[in-house]
């Protein structure tokens, strides 16, 4: 279907749901204009980047992509950032997946549950550590997600370590200055998701730049099972894994105008073949 004519029959539609922190708001990118799901070859939920929301450029065009392939996309905003509610100081990895969680639960009661999961950065690695959690979900997509949550904790710290010695302090991300309080950096250090990822046997697509300026490309070869020079058993993948290099390409994907295109049309075969 040329891309005329499938933009034209798509349909964008802001939607709001229950979290455990207030409501959450999110966008369903919608194939065909209308929710049939005889012609939907099934339900995505896209997660965000930390401190980003889903609107960020990158998110948009890849869910609005596979939208015109015929996949229903729900892309929505993590508690305290973008249009939903809570407040950001008191959210922490654990809330994200909550919050996932809730996303996913929406879907099901509403329209169908997820077959997919797909996140960007942090909200990759939410995607992952949830895909063994969801039973509708049938493999995870990770755009330049890190393979732990700890490097973040350490990155926060040293951005302002009051955050560590007084309990709360402020960083400034993307231009943007954000109070982070130390029981997130605390909850970042207690998961251990690389012996999730390793246990999962979802199958997992893995996208990332080896050139990626803000998590390094070694944690896409963690994420994918490929460090040979980690002989322990979290580096031993249980399921199938796929690795797409994007070269050149940034951390937010805005610097070449083909990564969107390739992304969703990879995304769109790869889905499909596991959908069946």
């Amino acid at each position: 279907m040329p891309a005329s004519m499938s933009q034209a029959n798509r349909k964008s539609l802001r939607v709001e749901f229950p979290g455990r922190r207030g409501q959450l708001a999110g966008i369903l990118e919608i194939p065909h204009g209308e929710i049939s799901h005889r012609e939907i070859h099934g339900w995505i939920l896209f997660s965000h980047c930390f401190t980003c929301n889903k609107d960020l450029k990158a998110i948009v065009r890849i869910a609005r992509g596979l939208a015109d392939c015929g996949w229903g996309v729900l892309r929505y905003d993590f508690s305290g950032l973008g249009a939903s509610q809570g407040d950001f100081s008191e959210t922490n990895f654990s809330t994200n997946c909550e919050d996932l969680a809730a996303a996913a639960g929406f879907l099901s009661n509403e329209h169908q549950s997820p077959s997919f999961l797909i996140g960007h950065s942090f909200g990759g690695a939410a995607s992952l550590a949830m895909a063994g959690t969801i039973p509708s979900v049938q493999g995870s997509i990770a755009l330049a997600a890190p393979s732990d949550t700890h490097h973040l904790a350490d990155l926060l710290i040293r951005m302002d370590p009051d955050i560590a010695s007084l309990g709360q302090g402020t960083v400034s991300i993307g231009g943007q200055k954000h109070q982070v309080q130390r029981q997130m950096v605390e909850d970042f250090r207690s998961h251990d998701l690389r012996a999730t990822v390793a246990n999962l046997r979802k199958p997992l697509l893995i996208f990332h730049s080896p050139e990626d300026e803000t998590v390094g490309f070694y944690h896409a070869i963690r994420n994918a099972g490929y460090d040979q020079n980690d002989p322990s058993e979290a580096s031993k993948a249980a399921g199938p894994r796929t690795l797409v290099a994007l070269p050149g390409s940034n951390h937010l994907l805005t610097n070449n105008e083909r990564d969107i295109p390739m992304i969703v049309s990879i995304t769109h075969a790869w889905c499909t073949r596991i959908n069946g």
